[in-house]
């Protein structure tokens, strides 16, 4: 299999570059405004209310309205803050966020005016492993948040979402690895190559059940969003923030669900290649039609994670990390010895076990998450002997048993 060429990228005119980096930012930023407004209108709908309506026709001009509304706020400073960390933790966690996106392919080749190239500002022969590094980097202006708040909430915030983290990052680098072995490389526009005829999400589904369980605990959303847990930690790590501040937070928040729904859609469904049977069309994968495909793939994630706020009430922070490194790393672990081993039978011609090692694979590592999910959800009831309940006299007022004193010591 011939894969695309990594070092083809980056022989662009300046202009060119500069245009598709602005296309990128502007691309985030209305999905980011849009997802917004979609998620409180779905999750009205979920809830048998309305959503917004005020605000422009049918309340299409709501999120503006709160953009505008948080820049105007007045920007407070808390007393006893660690200003300049203060400052710089939101600028620290919003711009790996956007630099995430630079090595996604959104499409093929296109001709703009008169230049063919790629839909994809650059790429890499590491590019997955570049968006791990980066997207790393962003939990720690979270924490930075957190610390320099000068507050004991914000701290606790802070630090469960680098927790959270480290935690759910293991099993989400381990679900790229079968992905490296089948298509061969980690350029990200190599494996979209790769799934030309067949997308990873049949061939590989529990890597993929696996990746979407960790990007939604990567990303802090519900059920895992115990960073910002309102009912126990107020606010989270962004507690004492307010005005531009706060909304660097949560435009982060949102950039960073568009990057890994993104890298979903790269990784396991075919990318910017169209679905089938849109696919049967011979001018499916060509031109600018690419781009409708990928956004669509990408929306596809995106209600995934605000079906998931109105469905799922919050887990419990044990059951949470008990999820991550007992069930979802050694899943895991063990379908990775089953890709690896199925890939060298195929190499040497063993199609048919090849097949049936998959297939069993995948039965296993189902039967291993259901078990582990019903284990996770059991309730543990403690049954503790009840006392004898002595018999009331006659008329007498009912009391219940006294506890035993123990006599004391001489």
């Amino acid at each position: 299999m011939i894969h695309p060429d990594p070092t083809q990228f980056g022989h662009d005119p300046w202009w060119l570059m500069l245009a598709k980096a602005l296309g990128i930012f502007v691309f985030l930023l209305l999905t980011v405004l849009t997802a917004i407004l979609l998620e409180r209108k779905i999750l009205g709908r979920m809830q048998l209310r309305l959503g917004p309506n005020r605000v422009g026709p049918r309340g299409l001009l709501q999120s503006l309205a709160d953009g505008v509304k948080l820049a105007l706020k007045e920007g407070l400073i808390p007393a006893g803050v660690d200003k300049w960390i203060y400052l710089a933790a939101p600028i620290i966690a919003v711009i790996p966020a956007f630099m995430a996106f630079a090595v996604i392919p959104m499409g093929g080749e296109v001709s703009v005016f008169g230049h063919r190239t790629a839909l994809q500002l650059t790429d890499l022969p590491v590019a997955v492993l570049y968006i791990l590094a980066v997207t790393s980097i962003g939990v720690y202006g979270i924490v930075l948040a957190g610390w320099a708040s000068g507050s004991v909430y914000p701290l606790l915030g802070g630090l469960r979402s680098s927790a959270q983290v480290v935690s759910y990052e293991i099993a989400m680098a381990l679900s790229f690895v079968a992905v490296f072995i089948y298509a061969g490389t980690m350029s990200t526009s190599g494996i979209v190559a790769a799934q030309n005829d067949t997308w990873f999400v049949f061939l590989l589904l529990p890597s993929f059940l696996v990746y979407v369980t960790s990007m939604v605990g990567e990303t802090n959303r519900a059920p895992f969003d115990l960073p910002e847990a309102e009912g126990e930690l107020v606010g989270g790590f962004h507690t004492e923030y307010s005005s531009l501040k706060f909304a660097m937070f949560m435009l982060a928040e949102y950039v960073n669900m568009t990057t890994v729904s993104a890298l979903a859609a790269t990784l396991f469904l075919g990318g910017w290649h169209a679905p089938w049977p849109i696919s049967i069309w011979e001018g499916a994968n060509t031109g600018w039609w690419p781009l409708l495909w990928f956004t669509a793939k990408v929306w596809v994630f995106l209600f995934l994670f605000m079906w998931l706020r109105a469905t799922l009430p919050r887990m419990r922070y044990d059951q949470f990390m008990r999820l991550g490194w007992k069930i979802l790393i050694p899943v895991s672990l063990g379908w990775i010895m089953i890709v690896a081993a199925t890939r060298v039978l195929r190499d040497y011609g063993y199609q048919g076990w090849a097949t049936g090692l998959i297939a069993a694979g995948i039965v296993a590592v189902l039967a291993v998450l259901l078990v582990g999910w019903r284990t996770l959800h059991a309730r543990k009831v403690r049954r503790t002997p009840e006392p004898p309940v002595q018999a009331a006299e006659p008329g007498a007022f009912p009391v219940p048993p006294m506890p035993v004193k123990e006599p004391a010591d001489a």
